[in-house]
């Protein structure tokens, strides 16, 4: 049982500790959590005991940070924290300040630059935003290697009519004129049930520094996400499938929180996107997190990762019953393309509320389960 006196800073950065253990960082290295601490802001300082001021959407329970580990088809792995920088009181101007600070902060420690967040912060970053959210930024953590930033602004900031508008603008002011187009053919074809989640721009000067377009799909099923990957060359869309059957359980139309697809381009490659990543928000379409976990171990171990290292994720950042909630697995994605491909998990701190199990057949998931767990 946590400390009454624990904070949320000391426990997402006790989480994220062991999951910098899991990747091979260096057991003196503290730059995740300086990261982490500056991340949260104030909000890091408020005990659990206490609800946050306001709710992030980051994570269903309000808690402003959520975990990934990134499992590169190459062997290689990053940690990743994507967070909502907090502001002292309720609503998105104080958080749009809050995330200037940090990007400020973070750029003169560790040498991060800020031109691309420039080049669209006044676009995507108003005086009155409007909708979930105004910017949330990633920590992109690699052992032995200088941390990464990544912003990530909402196309509805100005209302959702004038998504389209801002996403062009934003692709024109990054070199990137043809970018949405090319996405749109793909992965925008079904009117209102697809819409546009996340504009994201990666913070650094490398000629292979992405600028990546979201777009969630209502109702969609796997040939909807298979069109949508048939936008990057050298992507092979049959994986999509075998992806939405394994981890969703079928082939859709999935009827809960929808599927998402992102599209990642950069200078060097000016023909098209260079990856398709599909997002599956497995928490919606599983009864608890036992069953989670064993389809997404039986994924993983079809793409040649031992199970042991989801398992490892998992007791990093929670000691219950898998069987007791739903929603720590939050979601799966799969990367396609030849700028890299690979499978991400993403993991819910639940600093605030574990959300309970739904019911579930005696049979639902036994067969993925067993065969996780003797592969």
């Amino acid at each position: 049982m946590r400390p009454a006196e624990s904070t949320l800073f000391n426990h997402a950065r006790n989480q994220l500790h062991g999951l910098c253990e899991l990747a091979g960082f260096e057991p003196g290295d503290e730059n995740p959590a300086i990261l982490l601490r500056e991340l949260l802001g104030p909000a890091g300082a408020r005990p659990l005991r206490e609800r946050p001021s306001h709710a992030s959407d980051v994570a269903d329970d309000g808690t402003p940070v959520e975990f990934s580990v990134a499992f590169d088809d190459d062997g290689a792995r990053a940690i990743r924290v994507l967070g909502e920088a907090g502001g002292e009181k309720p609503g998105h101007s104080t958080d749009v300040a809050a995330g200037k600070r940090f990007l400020a902060a973070m750029s003169k420690r560790f040498h991060i630059p800020t031109e691309r967040f420039a080049a669209v912060a006044e676009l995507f970053l108003p005086e009155r935003p409007q909708g979930k959210f105004a910017v949330w930024f990633s920590l992109i953590l690699r052992p032995r290697a200088r941390p990464r930033l990544k912003a990530y602004f909402n196309p509805e900031v100005r209302g959702r009519g004038r998504a389209k508008e801002l996403v062009v603008e934003g692709f024109r002011r990054l070199g990137l004129d043809d970018a949405y187009e090319t996405a749109a053919r793909h992965a925008l074809v079904r009117g209102s049930r697809d819409r546009l989640s996340f504009f994201a721009v990666d913070l650094d000067d490398s000629p292979l520094s992405r600028v990546k377009l979201y777009v969630s799909h209502s109702g969609a099923t796997a040939a909807d996400a298979e069109r949508a990957a048939a936008a990057v060359s050298g992507a092979d869309p049959t994986q999509v499938r075998g992806f939405c059957d394994l981890l969703g359980g079928h082939a859709g139309p999935f009827s809960g929180r929808p599927l998402v697809s992102s599209y990642s381009f950069v200078e060097a490659e000016p023909t098209g996107p260079g990856t398709y990543s599909l997002y599956l928000p497995i928490r919606d379409y599983v009864p608890d997190d036992e069953v989670a976990r064993g389809r997404v171990a039986a994924f993983l171990s079809a793409r040649g990762l031992a199970p042991q290292l989801l398992d490892r994720a998992i007791d990093a950042v929670t000691r219950r019953p898998l069987r007791a909630g739903v929603g720590l697995l939050a979601h799966v994605s799969l990367r396609l393309g030849p700028f890299g491909s690979g499978t991400t998990v993403y993991l819910s701190s639940e600093a605030y509320r574990v959300a309970p199990p739904r019911r579930r057949a005696d049979t639902v998931g036994t067969e993925v389960i067993n065969s996780a767990m003797t592969s």
